[in-house]
């Protein structure tokens, strides 16, 4: 299901976009795409959100998926100031480290920088665990130069 609501209240324009993707490479490739679309579209910047949105869209394939089950892609603008990106997935027991205690990994390693690409593109960055079973990775974006 997608669906992208425009709507203003109190001279604040809102916009989301939201969609439910499978949990597969493919899934998280579509996420970055459909990102770049709707940002495009809407006039807003789309590289470091791209970048943001494969780095949690691929978390979400690779450590929250649960078999049958999809993940969710949500993007907002807040008051016309901020992009907020949330990635929702079915496995609320496995959270990420907090913002700033993500380790270095080893020089060598194929994996595991993800969320320190998070960290350097975001103005902010965070976990929400639930519902049971699930839990949002988002970041936020401020939009103002």
């Amino acid at each position: 299901m997608t669906q992208e609501i425009t709507r203003t209240e109190h001279s604040v324009l809102t916009r989301q976009f939201t969609v439910l993707l499978s949990s597969t490479r493919r899934g998280a490739r579509l996420a970055r795409l459909l990102t770049t679309a709707h940002l495009g579209d809407w006039g807003l910047p789309t590289g470091p959100a791209g970048h943001i949105v494969a780095e949690l869209a691929t978390n979400a394939v690779l450590h929250g998926r649960v078999p049958g089950r999809d993940f969710r892609l949500r993007l907002a603008v807040l008051r016309d100031a901020v992009l907020r990106i949330e990635v929702t997935d079915a496995r609320g027991e496995r959270l990420p480290p907090v913002p700033g205690a993500v380790d270095l990994p080893a020089y060598d390693a194929e994996s595991g920088r993800g969320l320190l690409i998070v960290g350097a593109l975001a103005d902010r960055w965070g976990v929400d665990p639930g519902p049971v079973p699930r839990k949002t990775v988002w970041a936020e974006l401020d939009l103002a130069p």
